[in-house]
């Protein structure tokens, strides 16, 4: 069931659902979502050297851009950036977010997300998003923009382990985070075995 708007003012006031700052609210709580604003931070990808990103092995492959108030990030055709919501958001153990684009910039060619869309029961961080230009021509966005939205879904009962309670890599994070799948117990083995098998060579 997705929350419709009335029970999410409900959430809020209850603080249940945690969304600060909601600087907006009026603007923001849709009939079915709430509409989440752009940071001013960003990871751009360097250009490199390098052949490809190693995932079980990544080097630092981006560097940090902080536009000042203002200012505007231009995306250009397939360019990707990492970008992070304004708001921090907390849900509780009963809860599912579900982040999606908003249709005003996707019209643009401008994605706000590629498959980070599911957020965890017991989230509670900052969202970073996997921004791309889809499009012909280069676009600007600018933070405090409505650049995504996110969608509440009441699972029929709370999660034994929400993500708060587990060793997630992404927890309480509050600012643009890199990829972590290094840090996943598949790769970590992945990685043994092929240091164990290199050397015995």
């Amino acid at each position: 069931m997705i929350l419709p708007d009335h029970e999410i003012r409900q959430y809020l006031a209850e603080g249940k659902i945690v969304i600060e700052p909601l600087s907006d609210p009026d603007v923001q709580i849709q009939a079915a979502c709430v509409d989440l604003r752009l940071g001013s931070e960003f990871k751009v990808f360097k250009h490199t050297q390098e052949a490809f990103i190693d995932s079980k092995n990544p080097k630092q492959y981006t560097e940090d851009i902080i536009l000042e108030d203002g200012k505007s990030l231009f995306l250009h055709p397939k360019e990707f950036v990492l970008g992070i919501t304004k708001e921090k958001i907390k849900i509780p153990a009963d809860i599912v977010g579900y982040v999606d684009g908003r249709s005003s910039l996707g019209r643009l060619g401008i994605t706000a997300h590629i498959t980070s869309a599911w957020v965890d029961p017991g989230f509670e961080g900052k969202l970073v998003l996997e921004i791309s230009n889809l499009g012909k021509m280069p676009v600007a966005i600018y933070p405090d923009m409505r650049v995504a939205k996110l969608l509440f879904f009441k699972m029929a009962s709370p999660a034994e382990k929400p993500y708060n309670m587990r060793d997630s890599k992404y927890k309480n994070q509050a600012s643009v985070t890199e990829s972590k799948i290094h840090k996943d117990s598949s790769i970590e083995w992945l990685t043994k075995i092929y240091k164990d098998t290199n050397s015995k060579v």
